[in-house]
């Protein structure tokens, strides 16, 4: 199937966006990826800002929603800093129920969406210290959670839900319970994601593509990485003016950072050695 993808790409025959798409979906249907409980764990253990819905006291009966920073602790739930003046605040001390809408990417409605239906719950004194120093980890120029008006509060999940659309279809959707979610585990190289996609797209981003084509069989225009995890990475692919995410697999699990750079050298290893 590879080998005459890569043979109707080169020649020319891929004409309309659907025959890209069906080589797309050929590939992507074989590509290896997370599980979806540790992908959508992982996302949420990276990523610092989310919707938070609430039930408006102002507006009796009707949801709320408000842009708000988070970090998680180490069970996954999220941490929010919240002001005493704030509506979102003043209705979640009158109900306690909330959810927290979490995108891998806000630009891209198509790609993975997390909502986490749970309690916000004030964190106590005792974890007060542990909670904040997380919390500026993530947020390091938020000094304001030592006014006098803020607090910690944690977003304990009573069900995690899923939803993707076509960037990632194979994921599809879903939900999974506050067990499962607090036992998920978070991808170890994931934290390496800034750090070596920048570092791919500021100095090699031929190389980039070149494994892009090589592994996909489609002779894509530019590649761009995404993020990356223990089992490959994902690129924001362009070919003859049409976008697209594509997930590029590892040829096997990476075991740390210098792992990583050793799948990528020897991909683009593969990948010379064909064109030549």
């Amino acid at each position: 199937m590879v080998a005459s993808s890569a043979l109707t790409a080169s020649s020319g025959d891929v004409t309309t966006d659907a025959e890209v798409f069906e080589l797309i979906k050929a590939h992507q249907e074989k590509a290896a990826r997370l599980p979806p409980l540790e992908e959508i764990r992982t996302v949420v253990n990276h990523s610092v800002q989310g919707m938070l819905s609430t039930i408006s006291q102002k507006y009796e009966g009707y949801p709320s929603g408000s842009m708000v920073d988070f970090a998680c602790d180490l069970e996954g739930y999220p941490i929010l800093a919240v002001s005493s003046l704030a509506s979102h605040t003043k209705d979640l001390l009158a109900n306690k129920k909330c959810s927290l809408l979490v995108a891998k990417d806000f630009d891209d409605k198509t790609d993975l969406l997390i909502t986490l239906y749970g309690d916000a719950i004030p964190v106590s004194e005792e974890d007060k210290g542990d909670i904040r120093t997380a919390y500026l980890t993530r947020h390091p120029n938020a000094f304001w959670v030592d006014f006098g008006d803020f607090q910690f509060v944690r977003v304990e999940p009573k069900v995690v839900r899923y939803v993707t659309g076509i960037a990632t279809a194979l994921l599809g959707s879903g939900e999974f319970s506050k067990e499962a979610y607090k036992a998920a585990q978070v991808d170890p190289i994931a934290q390496f994601s800034k750090p070596v996609a920048s570092h791919m797209n500021r100095d090699h981003a031929e190389d980039t593509k070149l494994i892009v084509q090589h592994t996909t069989s489609i002779l894509v225009d530019s590649a761009y990485m995404l993020d990356l995890d223990s089992l490959g990475f994902y690129v924001k692919a362009t070919y003859k003016g049409n976008t697209f995410k594509l997930r590029i697999p590892f040829p096997r699990r990476a075991e740390d950072r210098k792992d990583v750079k050793t799948l990528i050298v020897e991909m683009l290893q593969a990948a010379k050695s064909q064109s030549n």
